[in-house]
């Protein structure tokens, strides 16, 4: 019995938590992935075109709302997602219109792109800010839990109880229906091929008859829908604040380099990786081992490595450990 309610317990606290984070992180991650694999530049902007896309999903979920508009107990956010991607694409095909399509041209450094990405990053951050603010949005309705921690321990009879939300269940859900759809995309038609020969060796594939714009224009539709339905998904299973998007930007980086920048299969797992190292290092483990411990071994203290201020400096680690011990990450990078 005390075995099952440590299990318990760290499934409410670690595993339920940082399998709904790490699902959110690795679709980011993917959008980065893709970027680089394609269009060879690391794009920095990506945390604040995620802001940029949950906030167009906001005020048209708001506006769904106002109509009386519902899909209880589902979230009416879900139903505002298809325009939210539609505007984050032209968002983000004028952005490549404007800015990225000329360093192509004259085929720039990549660390001038990367440059100009920054300065994309600063304008969406403050388009954001100014039309929505920078304080916490709510925009979540719908029920909340599935069953609920009281649910849990009257139907088990255990101490420990778990709780379910529906935010959580939506956002695994969504995340495995994305990636299969994309994996399969990239898999079996021909554009995904296309694209796939495109990432491994860019000239060889124009000798082929490639349309480079194409798969360009292709890459960002993709990133907008990733963008989207990740920042969508963290909104509702945390909440909106512009800032909190523009600090993903280090987890998602983290998670993309550590399973192989380039590598859709690598970001997806260093995703959970990433979630799992910063949920579980900020975790107090103290009531998990008294479950586990005789009495006279149970720790004082609380048994946290880091406090939760400090999670995104897990990222950082992790990341500056794999730059310098395994710079090509768990997969091999640089591969669709």
């Amino acid at each position: 019995m005390e075995i099952l309610n440590a299990l318990v317990l760290l499934a409410n606290f670690v595993l339920i938590p940082a399998l709904s984070y790490g699902s959110q992180l690795a679709l980011g991650a993917l959008g980065i992935t893709l970027i680089y694999g394609i269009l060879r530049f690391s794009h920095f902007a990506h945390g604040d075109m995620m802001a940029f896309a949950t906030m167009a999903v906001i005020l048209f979920t708001w506006w769904l709302q106002s109509m009386g508009v519902s899909i209880d107990p589902l979230p009416t956010a879900l139903l505002a997602l298809p325009v939210g991607i539609v505007v984050t694409a032209l968002a983000l095909l004028g952005t490549d219109r404007v800015v990225y399509r000329f360093y192509r041209r004259v085929k720039a450094a990549p660390i001038v792109v990367v440059m100009a990405s920054l300065g994309v990053m600063f304008v969406f951050n403050g388009v954001v800010r100014f039309i929505i603010g920078p304080d916490d949005q709510n925009f979540a309705d719908g029920a909340r839990f599935l069953f609920t921690v009281r649910d849990f321990r009257t139907a088990t009879g255990l101490d420990e109880g778990m709780g379910l939300r529906y935010s959580q269940v939506i956002t695994v859900v969504v995340t495995l229906a994305v990636v299969a759809a994309l994996f399969w995309f990239l898999n079996r038609t021909r554009t995904g091929k296309s694209m796939r020969a495109f990432s491994d060796n860019e000239d060889l594939a124009l000798l082929s008859g490639i349309n480079p714009e194409r798969v360009v224009t292709v890459t960002w539709i993709i990133v907008a829908v990733l963008v989207t339905i990740a920042g969508t998904l963290y909104g509702i299973d945390k909440s909106f604040k512009p800032f909190t998007y523009f600090q993903l930007l280090l987890p998602m980086f983290a998670a993309a380099i550590l399973g192989g920048l380039g590598n859709p299969l690598g970001a997806v797992a260093g995703g959970f990786v990433i979630a799992l190292s910063e949920v579980g290092v900020t975790y107090a483990f103290r009531k998990f081992l008294q479950y586990l411990l005789p009495e006279s071994l149970e720790p004082d203290s609380l048994m946290q490595l880091l406090s939760t201020d400090y999670k995104f400096a897990v990222s950082f680690v992790l990341l500056v450990l794999v730059l310098l011990f395994r710079p090509t990450g768990l997969f091999k990078g640089q591969s669709l």
